[in-house]
């Protein structure tokens, strides 16, 4: 089964989805067709029919006011997403750690809607559903890893954040795989037993899962490692620029210690037992 989109027919406004329109892109789509053979009959199927070539299963019209309504709105409701997100992990963390989760989803759903532009696979309401679906699992996840990490920094002060931060990934990294596998098992069995109706939003979970988890592991924890070095250096540059002294340098810089800093080693000795 085939989705075929054609653009709107006739000159009568698009905003009133008038049949003749409809029926103007039904014809236009069926003389197509008829390249290849011709049409099942409407009462039979198309395996009941062996010398039709196809069948015209149904036509749905959208108009553009309608299409761009639900543009805005799938937008904006994945926007109050990211940003509810965002306040949420910096007051329950620090702003770097938000942002760097709202980050690492806005990538998960960028690549899952890129992969629908590139297959042509139709995007609807069950897909936004889905794209939101993805935004707060994935949070989920980056959030389990932000607060090991800030567990392991009260009890590895020597550790630098960079060995904080690994760490911290390497002990979650069991129950992220865990977790997202069995999400993926069950994803792929609405992708293959799903149908039709369901095949849009099992295909975006399955693309954002994939990527989500990549993003979980591979960029969430690394970008706030980078925004936190960054700024660390920043305040060290001001503050030398101002002649504060070292002892009187903010948190942040002590939290984000040189790379160069080794771990202590009866830290590793409990990590290891």
């Amino acid at each position: 089964m085939f989705l075929i989109k054609v653009p709107h027919q006739g000159a009568e406004e698009v905003s009133s989805e008038s049949q003749a329109g409809v029926d103007a892109a039904r014809a236009k789509t069926r003389q197509a067709l008829n390249t290849f053979g011709s049409e099942a009959d409407p009462k039979n199927t198309l395996e009941q029919d062996q010398q039709a070539a196809y069948k015209i299963e149904g036509t749905d019209a959208v108009g553009q006011v309608a299409s761009k309504q639900l543009r805005t709105q799938a937008i904006a409701v994945t926007v109050a997403a990211l940003i509810g997100m965002l306040l949420f992990i910096a007051f329950r963390f620090e702003w770097t750690y938000g942002a760097a989760a709202v980050i690492a989803v806005f990538h998960t759903v960028l690549v899952t809607l890129g992969l629908f532009s590139i297959f042509q696979i139709e995007i609807n309401l069950t897909v936004i559903a889905a794209l939101l679906t993805l935004v707060g699992f994935d949070v989920n996840d980056s959030i389990v890893i932000f607060d090991r990490i800030r567990e392991n920094r009260k009890l590895y002060r020597r550790m630098n954040l960079y060995d904080v931060t690994n760490l911290s990934i390497n002990q979650t990294l069991s129950r992220t795989v865990i977790t997202s596998g069995l999400v993926f098992l069950s994803v792929v069995s609405l992708v293959l037993l799903g149908g039709e109706t369901l095949r849009p939003f099992s295909l975006a979970l399955l693309m954002g899962i994939v990527f989500g988890t990549y993003d979980t592991i591979a960029v969430a924890g690394p970008l706030m490692v980078w925004w936190e070095r960054r700024l660390a250096a920043s305040e060290r540059a001001a503050a030398a620029k101002a002649g504060v002294p070292a002892s009187r340098n903010s948190a942040r810089t002590e939290r984000a210690r040189d790379t160069t800093t080794k771990p202590s080693r009866a830290a590793l000795a409990r990590e290891q037992k």
